[in-house]
């Protein structure tokens, strides 16, 4: 006896390597938001040191660097619970869920679509760069400062891992199109092997006896 449209019992290369990927990119988030929270405090100490020879105020430097402060926790918090995110799908996709899928997809999609947009506003800031007024010098200044106060490896450290989590949304998307993910993730479950017993045959009715004509 068949059973038409069975996928094998081994999880497909595809879909593990796809796993592989996304745990890979897991643990790159995680690593990312503790690294961020170990070089904000550098950070800070940098640029105040040399805010201090430019005409902002002390308030107007203390509002940057409430604003550094801010921007590193809440760029942390948000590369952990991404880190978190990636984890459960791949061990969603491991065990062949279909709804996990479908998942992420939608993550590699809102992650594409984020890239895109952080590449478009880097365009935009070198190809119209923001412009203060006179009033606004010592603003201008501290911002400036910003980008130097950060560890010198920093900045491109950010632009490879935004590249590289580019990469792997598409990777991991294309992976899980392949005909081999169809079949996995719409696997029936397994049948028994060989043939089921054929049925005993019901017995007999019983019948009431003839007798002969007295």
């Amino acid at each position: 006896m068949s059973y038409p449209h069975q996928a094998p019992a081994r999880r497909p290369p595809v879909v593990a390597l796809a796993t592989a990927v996304l745990l890979l990119m897991a643990l790159v988030a995680l690593a990312y938001a503790v690294a961020g929270l170990l070089v904000l405090g550098g950070t800070v100490d940098r640029f105040r040191s040399a805010a201090t020879g430019t005409s902002a105020t002390a308030g107007d430097i203390d509002e940057i660097v409430t604003l550094l402060r801010t921007s590193g926790v809440v760029a942390a918090v948000l590369s952990l619970l991404a880190g978190v995110l990636l984890a459960g799908l791949a061990l969603g996709l491991g065990s062949g869920r279909a709804g996990a899928r479908v998942a992420t997809w939608v993550v590699s999609g809102l992650g594409l679509l984020g890239g895109c947009c952080g590449l478009a506003v880097l365009v935009g800031q070198r190809a119209a760069p923001l412009r203060l007024g006179a009033d606004e010098r010592s603003t201008a200044e501290l911002l400036n400062l910003v980008g130097d106060a950060y560890p010198p490896w920093w900045i491109p450290l950010n632009a490879g891992l935004s590249v590289g989590q580019t990469l792997g949304y598409l990777v991991v998307a294309a992976l899980l199109a392949l005909p081999a993910a169809n079949a996995w993730f719409r696997r029936r479950p397994a049948a028994p092997s060989g043939f089921a017993p054929a049925p005993h045959p019901a017995p007999p009715a019983p019948t009431t006896p003839s007798y002969p004509p007295s």
